[in-house]
This record gives C-alpha cells, sequence and structure tokens, in this order.
C-alpha cells in the first residue's frame, strides 16, 4: 500500500480509483503486478475479495481493526467485534495471511531465514543462548562457574576488579594546570581501556558458551582423541574466528579424520583381497578372533614367567576371566623380580565399596586402597580438573600426599576411564 504524499492537497490532483472512478483516499490498494499505469483501487467499496474470496476487503480491514483494539490471541473478542466470522475463521485467515503468509515477510527476515537454512545440516555443538545453570552461592558449581550471576548476566568479581581504585582521587578542578589536567585525562583513557577489555572477556566467554564449563568439556570429549588434541590446540584462536567459525573448523576435522580412518579400513580390505562388505564383515570378525587368541598366549607366557608366585597367578586368573565374558583386560600381572608384592586388599565389609563400579574395586584391591579413600582422591581430582580445563600428573601429586606410585595408578586410570583429561 503506498502513500499519497507526493500529490497535493487538492483532490483533484490524486490519482482516480480503476473501480468507482472517484479520487483515492488513503487507505487504498494498488496492484504489485499491473502497470504501468499502475492499477489503483480505493476501499469505498469494499465488498471484493483481496487475500481470500471469502473474505471481502471490509472484512479484511475490521479483522486487523478488531487485532489491534482486542490484542494479538483474544480471537473470541476479535469474532465478537467482527460480527460476521467465527472465532476459528478469524484465527486461521489471520495466522495464515498476515503471520505465515511470506508476501509480508520483511526483507531481512528472509536473509536470516536463508542463513538459518544454509547451517540447518551443519553439526555445530555450540549454542551461545544456553541459558547456564542457576547454581547455589558459594557451591561447588558456582566456583566453577567463576561466580557468574545467570541473573544479571554479571561476575561476583570483575577482571581487573580494582580498576576503578585508581578514579576515587581524581577530581576535575578548574584551576588544574594543562599537565595535571592531560594527566587525569590519561587516567581516565586508562581506565576505559581496562573497561573495553573488561566487556571483550565477557563477550568471548558469552559467546564461545564458556560460562557452563562442565558441559562445555562433555561436549569437547565426545570427539576423539586425535581430535581433542587438535581442540586443545587450536582453543587459543578460537576468540579470532569466532564461535560458530572455530566449531565448524573443529567439525571438519573431525569429519576428516572419521573418513581417513575409512579410508585406512578400505585399503586394508583392498590389500587382503576383499571385494564386497559381505566378505568384509567376515574377516573383521576373523581378526578380532585372532587378536583374542593371541592376547590368551600372551598373558599365558607372561604367567608362566611368574608361575611360582600366586598372587600373579590368581591376577592371570581374573584378566582371563574378563576376556571371556567380554570385559575388557584388568591391570597387568606383576612381576616378581626384587621383593614381593603384597597381596590383594579384601574390600569385603569396607565402607563405600557399594559405591565402585567393578573396575574401581579392582583398582582399590591392586593398589591396597580403602574406598572411601579412593572416593575421596576422586572427587578432589575430577574438581580440579574441571577447574583447570585438564589435570597434570604433578598437579595430581600435589593435591593427594600418598605414596607416588599409588597416585601415578590412580590418575593412569582416571584417564583411561575418561573421567578426567590430561592438562
Amino acid at each position: 500500500m503506498d502513500r499519497l504524499g507526493s500529490f497535493r492537497n487538492d483532490p483533484s490532483d490524486k490519482p482516480p480509483c480503476r473501480g468507482c472512478s472517484t479520487y483515492l483516499m488513503e487507505p487504498y490498494i494498488k496492484c504489485a503486478e499491473c502497470g504501468p499505469p499502475p492499477f489503483l483501487l480505493c476501499l469505498q467499496t469494499s465488498d471484493f475479495p483481496v487475500l481470500d474470496p471469502s473474505w471481502t476487503a471490509q472484512e479484511e480491514m475490521a479483522l486487523l481493526e478488531a487485532v489491534m483494539d482486542c490484542g494479538f490471541g483474544n480471537w473470541q473478542d476479535v469474532a465478537n467485534q467482527m460480527c460476521t466470522k467465527t472465532k476459528e475463521e478469524c484465527e486461521k485467515h489471520y495466522m495464515k495471511h498476515f503471520i505465515n503468509n511470506p508476501l509480508f515477510a520483511s526483507t531481512l527476515l528472509n536473509l536470516k531465514q536463508a542463513e538459518e537454512a544454509k547451517t540447518a545440516d551443519t553439526a555445530i555443538p555450540f549454542h551461545s543462548t544456553d541459558d547456564p545453570p542457576r547454581p547455589t552461592f558459594d557451591s561447588l558449581l558456582s566456583r566453577d562457574m567463576a561466580g557468574y550471576m545467570p541473573a544479571r548476566a554479571d561476575f561476583i568479581e570483575e577482571f581487573d576488579n580494582y580498576a576503578e581504585w585508581d578514579l576515587r582521587d581524581i577530581d576535575f578542578v578548574e584551576d588544574d594546570s594543562d599537565i595535571l589536567h592531560a594527566l587525569k585525562m590519561a587516567v581516565v583513557d586508562i581506565y576505559h581501556s581496562r573497561l573495553k577489555e573488561r566487556q571483550r572477556r565477557k563477550k568471548i566467554i558469552r559467546d564461545h558458551g564458556l560460562i557452563n564449563l562442565r558441559k562445555f568439556q562433555l561436549m569437547e570429549r565426545r570427539y576423539p582423541k586425535e581430535v581433542q588434541d587438535l581442540y586443545e590446540t587450536m582453543r587459543r584462536f578460537a576468540r579470532i574466528v569466532g564461535p560458530v567459525e572455530h566449531d565448524k573448523f573443529i567439525e571438519s576435522h573431525a569429519l576428516e579424520f572419521e573418513l581417513r580412518r575409512e579410508i585406512k579400513r578400505l585399503q586394508e580390505y583392498r590389500t587382503a583381497g576383499i571385494t564386497n562388505f559381505c566378505s568384509a564383515r567376515t574377516y573383521d570378525h576373523l581378526k578380532k578372533t585372532r587378536e583374542e587368541e593371541r592376547l590368551k598366549r600372551t598373558m599365558l607366557s607372561e604367567v608362566l614367567q611368574h608361575i611360582q608366585d600366586s598372587s600373579a597367578c590368581r591376577q592371570w586368573l581374573r584378566r582371563q576371566a574378563d576376556i571371556d565374558s567380554g570385559l575388557s583386560p584388568s591391570l597387568p600381572v606383576a612381576s616378581n623380580s626384587g621383593r614381593r608384592s603384597a597381596p590383594p586388599l579384601n574390600l569385603t565389609g569396607l565402607p563405600g565399596t557399594e559405591k565402585l563400579n567393578e573396575k574401581e574395586k579392582e583398582l582399590c584391591q591392586m593398589v591396597r586402597l580403602v574406598p572411601g579413600a579412593y572416593l575421596e582422591y576422586k572427587s578432589a581430582l575430577l574438581n580440579e580438573c574441571n577447574k583447570q580445563g585438564g589435570l597434570r600428573l604433578a598437579q595430581a601429586r600435589a593435591l593427594i600426599k600418598i605414596d607416588v606410585n599409588k597416585t601415578r595408578k590412580i590418575y593412569d586410570f582416571l584417564i583411561r576411564e575418561g573421567y578426567i583429561t590430561k592438562g
């Protein structure tokens, strides 16, 4: 619908209606397809359809006025004001022609929808609008989130938290010398640069979803080990390329890794003379069987070297039972060289045993560590790993004041089971 502002106030200077030949009065209708000259139609005779054959132009205008008066969604009141249509007809017509009609969508909306359609099939784990959790004050999760307050979208302690101290004693007076005035302005400029840096860091944290660090780490662990190493190396460049571009980069390398692994597997099939996938499945089954038999022979040769050690024999039997039941092999058999190793710890009746899985029970038996102490050490290492984004062996030894060999075994076990990641 055009405006008549380009015409003078004299009605005779305005274009005539093609339907009734009277001079146009706003509002009026201009055909988007006809012309030149343009096809202009007034609404004085409004018994013709515009958008729907069963709706006249007068009813269209009455519907818009009723929605404006009663509010969107109050369809019963809208129908009562119109008097000619039911509640369902008003809602269906308005949603079809004025909400979901692409002719009424703006150019910016079309561009936004087109951009979303482009990236709809892209596997991007980043969601910048995720609502972060709201932990209680001074809880473990609150400390992991660096004191972030979701309701205020701010931190308890800011970056460069004491930047305002440099301004507390500054006072601009008229009798300041030029040098003193310039010095005060320089201090204000420095403070302004600190505020910009504070906002920049907040933007990076918000855009990359780093407020909920634990969720961010869980998303990172879904990648293979090789991609995780790349993720850790490229993390420092994420703030330069932006969150979406960074995740696209990581996802593309994860896809490349999967393709390379698949190509390597197909090359292995070709080398073995396999030409169809049915034969490939048989080949994989036989290969797995050969590996299991080789592992059994290797463990048998190990235990035969320590046949005089009853503890080593029991360990081998446990590993053999794990393999036969389909589980991963347990801890390696200890050597009989040097002093004899202590027997495994009996966990029967010890508090905390029911909270351990089978692998954790076996670790506590071999390391001779009571379950309560292991759970405490595990919790401390997990908290430190989540706080730092990774954990080194030296940091683990600083947290756990026990025998360094036991600390190393606990650290390696948690790394192997995926509880923590290397720093």
